[in-house]
């Protein structure tokens, strides 16, 4: 049974609309308002309705839309009435915009003024890209050398790791694939090309080494970069030179040996903003980040893209509801198709799959207000901000263009995260409402809170509060510039994230949609 807090009664009740042609809003004050709760505007609250959550504005007859954003989110189940808790078993989900005879860059955003002067401190490479940290990464080419790598891994870690202080860690690049698959399937390219962009991580330096076993499926030479020799890079468990378990860790370490060495001597140089390529995600979703996080995110990818920079946002299923408003904006027709061709792709794996969008959609999610994925998604696009749409990338491939990007991904934090480390992402910026700890050893993680309460409860794991958006003490562009300057700040090693402070990090996660043997 749900316990319903007593509001103190100096608490001037509050609720946010987002668009004038908005029937419904989300109440906004903390814990939420109980029924006969008065609105300044003189809505009297029929139930009481949680933080976050829907109350209806004026009288929603049955069958009749749910508009939030100014988009229809669904249906009413049942006659609605002013002042009632809209919650999500009185929403009838619509069907997904069609993909046919969508506007193809009939929108374009005009270019912004150009944002110059702006810089950081980072690590460049050979081949043009640049890092914002200092890694060496040992990849794999099987699930079966995982164990072995992770003695070897914590041998380096506390042997060789602190003669070479400029190196900021060693992490190794595992995972489930490469042995048991399908190796030549349809859309195996897809693992298969996450695990060679992934060795060409900006972070990386381009110190590449490889562990593999010696008859997994998945050739180790197939993740080498241009330029790289197998008889350098790359150990097999298997080799008979190897005659103990002793000597397989005493080669993985001297293989890392040699590369500490180089990477050591990386240093720090001041190069453009325009460097950054900039990863976008939300996860731990509320009705709050469509308001504060996402359009704040959005607000400082306006500004990457005018300082030239790279920014990526993702996760297909939290931008297929809002497809509609995204093609129109491609810098080009050939773009808006390719964003038709993701999304199609996509509407049939999970057709496939025997499921739909709607699975997307978290009890979490729910209990932060968001009835269904209409609404998630409406709130996610947010992040994209209002430039135009310059690339599209299938998932995993690694970036190619400057300017706003939409990399094609699933909408898992791990999976997406994943992928936009293979695209090349050197910061990654991640919103959450109901809070997670997710994080990545191979970049910094900026975690942003959509609300007051959960950057207060979790203040030594967020970074950004934009919760003060909500509470009118600070504009969207207050905390886009904030957010702007702290990547910067982040990306030179100036400012350390939460998640890096913690050594907090998620396992890598593949996307893989072809057989398993």
């Amino acid at each position: 049974m749900m316990t319903i807090p007593v509001k103190p009664p100096a608490e001037t009740p509050r609720y946010i609309k987002l668009n004038d042609a908005d029937n419904v809003a989300i109440v906004a004050n903390a814990f939420g308002m109980p029924a006969g709760s008065v609105f300044p505007d003189g809505l009297t609250l029929r139930d009481y309705v949680p933080q976050g959550h829907k109350v209806a504005l004026a009288d929603i007859a049955r069958d009749q839309p749910i508009i939030r954003y100014g988009e229809v989110i669904g249906y009413a189940v049942d006659d609605i009435a002013a002042g009632s808790w809209v919650e999500e078993s009185r929403v009838r989900m619509p069907a997904p915009p069609s993909l046919d005879g969508l506007a193809l860059a009939t929108r374009t955003p005009p270019k912004l003024p150009p944002l110059e002067g702006f810089t950081f401190e980072g690590y460049r490479n050979a081949d043009g890209s640049v890092g914002t940290k200092n890694i060496l990464a040992i990849s794999t080419s099987v699930q079966c050398v995982a164990g072995t790598l992770e003695i070897a891994l914590k041998r380096i870690k506390d042997e060789l790791l602190p003669k070479y202080p400029n190196v900021d860690n060693v992490v190794a690049v595992t995972h489930v694939y490469g042995c048991g698959v399908a190796i030549n399937a349809p859309k195996s390219e897809i693992p298969i090309r996450t695990l060679q962009n992934l060795a060409r991580h900006p972070n990386y330096g381009g110190e590449v080494m490889v562990v593999g076993l010696g008859c997994e499926k998945l050739a180790p030479e197939r993740l080498l970069p241009d330029g790289k020799a197998a008889d350098h890079d790359i150990m097999r468990l298997q080799d008979e030179s190897l005659t103990s378990f002793g000597a397989m860790v005493a080669l993985i370490m001297r293989m890392a040996d040699e590369r500490l060495k180089t990477l050591n001597a990386r240093q720090r140089e001041t190069c453009p903003a325009s460097e950054l390529v900039v990863g976008m995600q939300c996860g731990g979703s509320d009705a709050f980040s469509g308001v504060t996080a996402n359009p704040a995110l959005g607000f400082a990818a306006d500004l990457l893209v005018r300082a030239g920079a790279t920014v990526m946002f993702s996760e297909v299923t939290e931008v297929r509801d809002a497809i509609h408003l995204l093609t129109p904006r491609a810098v080009n027709e050939q773009v808006a198709r390719d964003l038709i061709r993701e999304m199609r792709w996509y509407d049939d794996y999970l057709d496939n799959g025997g499921v739909d969008r709607s699975a997307n959609t978290t009890p979490g999610n729910k209990k932060g207000g968001l009835a269904n994925i209409v609404e998630k998604a409406l709130g996610s696009s947010a992040k994209s901000g209002s430039s135009a749409i310059s690339g599209v990338l299938a998932p995993g491939e690694r970036v190619r263009d400057k300017g706003l990007i939409f990399a094609a991904t699933p909408a898992s934090d791990f999976v997406c995260g994943t992928l936009q480390l293979a695209s090349g992402m050197n910061v990654h910026i991640f919103t959450t409402g109901r809070g997670t700890p997710y994080g990545l050893s191979s970049v910094p993680v900026i975690k942003v809170a959509t609300r007051n309460e959960l950057a207060q409860r979790w203040s030594d794991l967020i970074d950004l509060n934009a919760g003060t958006i909500a509470t009118g003490e600070t504009s969207i562009e207050d905390v886009g510039w904030e957010l702007f300057r702290l990547i910067l700040d982040v990306a030179s090693g100036r400012k350390k994230t939460c998640t890096d402070k913690w050594g907090l990090y998620n396992s890598l996660a593949l996307f893989n949609p072809a057989p398993i043997t």
